[in-house]
């Protein structure tokens, strides 16, 4: 089989195909099984891999770190000779998690191209300051940095901050989607939202997406991978296994390097720009159009607050509490009906008037602090 063709106009271009000189009109991939079982298993599943996408990197995971001893926790250093033999006999370059500075010394010496920090790793700062320290010895090493399980962007930043630190020049991120508080469809929540702060925080950090964590079972692998893309992510890690079915790690979110390939044909790669004149003119009026609105919403949302320090002061001068839990939830339950029938989603209104209510109480506060007069609280 050819390797997969996406037109140059739909390109997605970032530093990480920069750093090897990859194609850049290919979405940048990782594949590979979620462990290195066996040097057949691994092999098997590489050459499935090369026959279509050359320029892959490819993934075996040597440590797993487990919640509860017993289960499977990886073949360790005996992988690293499997992965320099996948590399010798395919050309895939070859990446592997690292969760302590033994495993990245052992990564190192054995020719490893590419490391990930992952999501376990990442919650501990301990862990990963150790990393970084190590790291600080072979700054041209690729690093990947897993968001951590739970929804904490602080965490996911800090790690990124401590690599940078140390002088590592070739540092990208993965979203593997959040721990689910309540039963859902995903095994990982993707929080989109989240990402997108992170990108606003590390703009010049390439971000890959792992739907296979997010989705938990191949039948979302397409629908989280589309919306990755689309959200500018640059490339894919998707877990590949010769044998999903008797695999001894993740086995109800892999695929077969067939299944992989027909997933990604499917997909559509949006390109970030056009060189249109037509189409550049015409969104930039639209934009214009909502920064306008956007001007006016604020405009709104000031005189709202106007009325909030004027309520904070009356209150105060007849010793009321600011909050009122009755009226908050009659604000909130009335906002939904009116929001969803102008066809806004619940969740959407809920974190909306939330995060204007919290504003509203900062402002009742601080009328409240400075003795305001109800009279002053009208300007």
């Amino acid at each position: 089989m050819n390797d997969i063709k996406i037109e140059s106009e739909h390109a997605v271009i970032s530093p990480l195909h920069q750093w090897w000189g990859v194609d850049a009109a290919r979405p940048w991939l990782v594949a590979g099984p979620c462990s290195a079982e066996t040097a057949e298993q691994v092999m098997e599943t590489a050459r499935g891999i090369a026959s279509w996408a050359p320029h892959a990197l490819f993934r075996a995971g040597l440590w797993k770190p487990r919640t509860r001893p017993g289960s499977f926790e990886g073949v360790g250093n005996a992988g690293l000779s499997w992965l320099k033999e996948v590399k010798a006999q395919t050309g895939l370059r070859t990446a592997t998690e690292v969760a302590t500075p033994d495993h990245l010394e052992a990564c190192v010496n054995a020719g490893i191209d590419l490391v990930w920090i992952g999501a376990r790793t990442v919650a501990n700062p301990f862990s990963v300051q150790a990393l970084a320290d190590a790291l600080r010895e072979v700054p041209h090493m690729p690093v990947l940095v897993k968001n951590p399980i739970n929804l904490d962007l602080e965490l996911w930043t800090g790690a990124l901050e401590r690599l940078q630190q140390a002088g590592i020049t070739r540092l990208g991120a993965i979203h593997r989607g959040f721990h689910a508080l309540n039963p859902n469809e995903y095994r990982n929540v993707p929080h989109w939202d989240l990402v997108i702060q992170f990108r606003t925080r590390f703009p010049e950090v390439p971000l890959l997406c792992d739907p296979s964590h997010i989705s938990g079972s191949p039948n979302l692998l397409p629908q989280v991978a589309q919306k990755a893309l689309d959200l500018d992510a640059v490339g894919l890690m998707i877990e590949t296994h010769i044998n999903p079915l008797n695999a001894w790690s993740d086995a109800a979110q892999q695929v077969t390097p067939e299944h992989l390939k027909r997933i990604l044909e499917a997909l559509h790669i949006s390109k970030p720009n056009s060189e249109n004149p037509v189409f550049r003119d015409k969104l930039e009026a639209l934009r214009k159009e909502i920064d306008g609105l956007d001007a006016e919403l604020l405009n709104v949302l000031a005189r709202r607050m106007s009325i909030s320090r004027k309520i904070g002061a009356y209150k105060e001068a007849h010793h009321i509490t600011i909050f009122q839990l009755e009226r908050w939830m009659q604000v909130l339950r009335d906002q939904k009906q009116w929001g969803m029938l102008a066809g806004f989603s619940e969740e959407f209104i809920q974190r909306f008037y939330e995060a204007v209510h919290q504003e509203s109480i900062r402002v009742q506060t601080e009328a409240q602090n400075r003795k305001i007069s109800p009279e002053e609280g009208k300007g």
